[in-house]
């Protein structure tokens, strides 16, 4: 009858589980998914929002540098007017250097008359820059090192992304065997206190017995429930990496608890294709390229420049004689046109290029001394995880030795105390001991995978793990 009425319990508890998430996360959400590693990789990958972002920004970057290569072209201005104003100039005409039209005049008047009528203007300004002394190619190569920059950023993100998905991945399954043990330990401790309880109603076991075997079995369903909000919250730390933050996802085992990963490394040196070390030297060039476009933009320019243009106006200046036509201005009535050489150099403007290029060479060394940074500490990881994955090896070779003979001491003492050879007090020890060498079998597993992990984001190198589920 307890047997029963414990499973009937445990069947209430799981049924209020089951209705709860229904409630919180709907249907759709408490529906299992078996997910293979590869397959929380890939929905991963294509689903994260914060990598989407990343791809929006090399987007970006792209067509920045498709815009730094539109400065190789002539800058060409077109302009039409209708204007009312007076007319009160000198004769003669000039180009105003980065200007977008041409200033037209006509006679001398000896007084000024401030009566107006209509006037029209049309022109067209080019203005091409055959000399530059490279400044336009050294703005193209900057924009180019910026989207270099921001493929190498989108990459280690990508590295970095897989890599917590695979530890996510890693800590939801041990939590999840980790759930199981305690599940059994449970039902040990359950079959156990209904053993004892029995021994002290026919008199055959002090009454202390019974209390000491009820709490244990307490203690073994807190353990359990602690495991189990731990394998939630692990579920759904996972399910939010992969993109969608779901209570019923499901992991597959694989042979994570099969095999135990070779340990044959080519070289214990760190390549410089590691993400972490390009992003860095990336950002170096890009500074570096900057300083030089910086630099380039000192320099003068030379420009072929041309222009023509015409216009209409409703004053009549024969013979200095003054007359108005309204409908007379709104038609050209005379066309010109202007073709030169331009050299350019602003002096003022080159002092403070001057000391943004000597800034930017400033961050130049700043990005490089990072990277050192960066080297070194990658360094430490790689010798750190390699250290680790050693005796890790040797504490997961030594766990079946220790669940063995947890198991039998376990055996011996249950045998014992039925024979009234053993205590209660003895018992619990060795249920407990069995309890802490099953955990530790399968922790010992897992942290074996996960300071390979280790080893795979040191070397920069993600196949270094995955080959080994091959």
């Amino acid at each position: 009858m307890k047997h029963v009425h414990f499973r009937f319990r445990r069947l209430h508890i799981w049924l209020l589980t089951a209705t709860t998430g229904t409630l919180l996360f709907g249907p759709s959400m408490v529906q299992a998914q078996t997910l293979t590693l590869s397959q929380a990789l890939e929905r991963g990958t294509q689903a994260y929002p914060f990598l989407k972002s990343k791809q929006a920004e090399i987007q970006s970057a792209e067509k920045r540098v498709q815009a730094s290569r539109t400065d190789f072209l002539p800058s060409v201005i077109v302009q039409d007017q209708y204007t009312y104003a007076t007319s009160n100039a000198l004769n003669g005409s000039f180009f105003p250097n980065e200007g977008t039209s041409i200033s037209t005049s006509g006679g001398i008047r000896p007084d000024n008359i401030y009566r107006g009528t209509t006037g029209s203007f049309v022109s067209a300004v080019i203005d091409w820059r055959i000399v530059n002394f490279g400044r336009v190619k050294a703005s193209v190569k900057a924009a180019e090192a910026d989207l270099n920059r921001s493929q190498t950023d989108y990459d280690n993100e990508l590295f970095q992304h897989q890599i917590r998905i695979i530890d996510a991945y890693l800590t939801l399954l041990v939590n999840q065997k980790l759930v199981d043990v305690q599940r059994s330990n449970v039902e040990r401790a359950e079959t156990f206190k209904n053993v004892v309880d029995a021994g002290v109603r026919s008199g055959m076991r002090a009454g202390v017995d019974s209390s000491l075997a009820t709490a244990e079995a307490v203690r073994a369903r807190l353990v359990l429930l602690e495991s189990q909000q731990r394998e939630q919250v692990q579920r759904l730390r996972l399910s939010e990496l992969i993109g969608q933050v779901q209570a019923g996802l499901r992991i597959d085992s694989m042979r994570f608890y099969t095999t135990l990963p070779q340990t044959t490394f080519q070289s214990d040196s760190i390549s410089p294709k590691n993400p972490v070390l390009r992003l860095f030297q990336s950002q170096i060039n890009f500074s570096s390229a900057r300083t030089v476009a910086l630099q380039r933009s000192m320099l003068p320019s030379i420009s072929l420049v041309g222009a023509g243009w015409a216009r209409g106006s409703g004053f009549a200046n024969a013979d200095e004689s003054f007359a108005m036509d309204f409908n007379r201005g709104l038609g050209y009535q005379a066309s010109n046109y202007l073709v030169g050489v331009v050299a350019r150099w602003n002096l003022t403007n080159s002092l403070r290029l001057k000391h943004d290029a000597r800034s930017e060479q400033f961050q130049v060394e700043r990005f490089r001394q990072l990277y050192n940074d960066q080297q070194l500490r990658i360094t430490r990881q790689n010798r750190e995880a390699e250290t680790q994955l050693s005796l890790g090896l040797e504490q997961a070779r030594q766990a079946p030795v220790q669940l063995r003979a947890a198991q039998q001491a376990y055996n011996q003492a249950k045998a014992r105390y039925q024979n009234g050879l053993a205590d209660l007090p003895t018992l619990l020890q060795s249920f407990v001991t069995l309890n802490r060498a099953e955990t530790d079998g399968y922790v010992a597993t897992s942290n074996v995978w996960r300071y390979l992990l280790l080893k795979a984001a040191a070397e920069g190198d993600i196949s270094l793990f995955m080959n080994q589920l091959k």
